[in-house]
């Protein structure tokens, strides 16, 4: 193989205790000269040592192959970014699994489809999300983390405020930050 048009690998697992067999094998297969991986690595981290190598030592015309697009990234918006940046730079990629081949229109076509349906997932979800939480707080339950300071607690305060006690003084006795205090007397 030539310098240029060169096919790299990457293999990511999230755990120690996940092997990388399966997707080197697969990389192996798609004529990778070398295949880069990171082990025991969050997919929602963006900088990664094996893929932060790799993409330094991409040039035009290379290509960079994937077993499935999870092991790029977890992030659609991350995915989308990077795949749009590798474009710009005339380095092609390929998604085994998901068969996205950026090389030809019709790869390019299947990842920006597969990215617009991600997003409308996505959107989805956030909805109900949403929709869920205010229902919860039209039922009058809790929505968010616990509450820093108990029934009790916030009645000393009210009592502690009424007698000129300090707010500052108050976060340092009950370990809170003073923007706490303030919101919860607002």
């Amino acid at each position: 193989m030539s310098t240029n048009n060169v096919r790299y690998g990457y293999a990511r697992v999230s755990t120690e205790d996940q092997s990388l067999e399966l997707q080197i094998a697969a990389l192996n297969r798609a004529d990778c000269l070398r295949i880069y991986t990171d082990h025991g690595v969050s997919g929602a981290v963006h900088s990664r040592p094996g893929l932060d190598k790799l993409i330094k030592r991409l040039k035009p015309g290379d290509t960079l192959v994937v077993w499935r697009l999870d092991r790029l990234g977890r992030s659609l918006r991350y995915l989308v970014d990077l795949i749009e940046h590798f474009g710009k730079k005339d380095i092609h990629f390929v998604s085994l699994m998901e068969s996205i081949d950026t090389t030809s229109s019709g790869g390019r076509l299947l990842f920006h489809v597969m990215a617009a349906l991600a997003e409308f997932e996505r959107a989805l979800i956030s909805e109900r999300t949403k929709a869920g939480m205010a229902a919860a707080r039209a039922a009058g339950k809790h929505v968010g983390r616990k509450p820093l300071l108990s029934c009790i607690q916030r009645t000393e305060i009210e009592i502690a405020i009424a007698n000129d006690t300090p707010i500052e003084t108050l976060a340092k006795q009950y370990a809170v930050h003073p923007r706490t205090l303030q919101r919860f007397l607002e």
